[in-house]
């Protein structure tokens, strides 16, 4: 296994030909996954809808996702006059080429024999120490793409697009790097495939719970999914940051937006789920289920599971409003996150100097958590101060209310409504008004 190798005994071993078709085929999955996703998304939030979705090209309308491919690439290609042409291009291909290379370093399966020859290799295109730092940098280079084709179209809208991406990135790989620290701790490694044999038996997923829900809320920040999709904002900013692309080049973020899904998602398997390890109750039934190339069903199936996570987000939840987007980030995922940092890196200190076992600090740490959340529902000041006045509040946090005018009543309110006839003037409601008998 792997953990009984150095990383270089397993890695880099491979000759030039099998490199290739890794490359290949790691390219051919993430674009046909991509295209599944799609139809996927497309048919769940139909059914969550009472709708029926794409039904008419090919079997189940899977071939849908195909037809809309080839109808971008057949639209017009439209650069504005007062984009930076240069950079209006550059930013769809800064999106997406690191979405296909943070996958070189995502273990998909042990280590197997190739078939027809006497070579193993692991499923897997390499690794390195460092390999979840490979992939958070360079999953924050993909944002940069939409920062800068946001910044180049020359729209006022896609420029509030992209600033709203900046503000994002800074606020969730934050919180994201935080919440991975703990799985550093545990692992004590940060390759990828020593992380997945360090789950071998039991999941951290389980045992650094809040660490998951940490990360999971800041990949869907990441991604630029519902419910915060603020960069796109259909709504407010007509496209967000790509409302000026069109054709292949509008094509390449849509291509981005789902891979990078796929990236996170395979990541959180990877870091959370135990990666391409079958859960352990089929473990127990199936010997073999650990063994060849029967581990790549487990990890698709664990990253598909968080797909449909996605989805069905996106068709339950309303986008957020800015403010409390910024408000989560800052206020709530990272100052948790910091102190379960603490709580973990205090466990595995005393856990491996032999000092107090692991079930009494959790125990600890259990009633300091309640005792903190008594704490925040613990009933304010008095009902005897002097409350607050909604203009005081409002000035308080930035948004003032407008003042009332004279009298205390908005003008109109208390009067009815009164519609001029040819010849009276008849209140609205009345029968006369609506023209029935009297």
């Amino acid at each position: 296994m792997i953990h009984a190798m150095a990383l270089e005994d397993v890695f880099g071993q491979d000759p030039w030909w099998l490199i290739l078709i890794k490359t290949v085929l790691i390219f051919v999955i993430l674009v046909l996954l991509t295209l599944f996703n799609i139809w996927w998304e497309r048919r769940v939030v139909a059914r969550m809808q009472h709708r029926i979705g794409p039904n008419v090209h090919g079997p189940f309308g899977l071939l849908q996702s195909l037809a809309d491919g080839v109808k971008l690439a057949l639209k017009e290609d439209i650069i504005p006059k007062a984009a930076d042409k240069w950079v209006f291009l550059l930013a769809p291909v800064l999106a997406t080429v690191p979405a296909f290379v943070t996958f070189s370093v995502i273990p998909f399966g042990p280590v197997v024999d190739v078939p027809f020859t006497d070579i193993t290799t692991p499923l897997q295109l390499t690794d390195m120490p460092v390999a979840v730092l490979f992939v958070m940098a360079v999953a924050s280079i993909g944002i940069y793409g939409i920062v800068l084709g946001g910044w180049a179209s020359g729209s006022t809208y896609a420029l509030l697009g992209g600033l709203r991406s900046s503000a994002q990135m800074i606020s969730y790989e934050v919180a994201m790097g935080l919440a991975l620290v703990a799985v550093f701790l545990y692992a004590g490694s940060l390759s990828t495939s020593e992380i997945v044999e360090a789950q071998s038996n039991l999941w951290y997923g389980l045992i650094l719970l809040p660490s998951f829900v940490i990360y999971v809320i800041s990949m869907i920040g990441e991604t630029n999914r519902a419910p915060f999709d603020l960069p796109e904002a259909e709504g407010e900013l007509v496209g967000g940051f790509h409302t000026e692309y069109s054709s292949l080049k509008f094509a390449l973020f849509f291509l981005a937006e789902y891979i990078n899904m796929a990236t996170v998602s395979a990541l959180a398997t990877t870091l959370f789920l135990g990666g391409w390890h079958a859960p352990f109750w089929i473990d127990h039934i199936w010997p073999g289920a650990n063994e060849g190339y029967v581990p790549l069903i487990w990890f698709f199936g664990k990253v598909l599971c968080f797909i449909f996570f996605f989805i069905w987000l996106r068709g339950t939840l309303p986008r957020m409003r800015y403010d409390q987007f910024m408000a989560l980030g800052w206020k709530w995922l990272i100052p948790i996150s910091l102190g379960w940092i603490v709580a973990v890196a205090t466990i595995r200190a005393i856990s491996l100097d032999g000092g107090i076992d692991q079930g009494t600090l959790l125990a600890i740490i259990g009633v300091v958590l309640v005792l903190l959340l008594g704490f925040s529902f613990w009933p304010g000041s008095s009902s005897d101060e002097p409350q607050e006045t909604a203009d005081e509040a409002g000035a308080r946090s930035g948004y003032p209310t407008p003042p009332m005018p004279a009298g205390g009543a908005v003008r109109g309110a208390a009067e009815a409504l009164t519609f001029q006839t040819s010849s009276t003037t008849v209140p609205a409601g009345s029968s006369a008004g609506r023209g029935e008998d009297g």
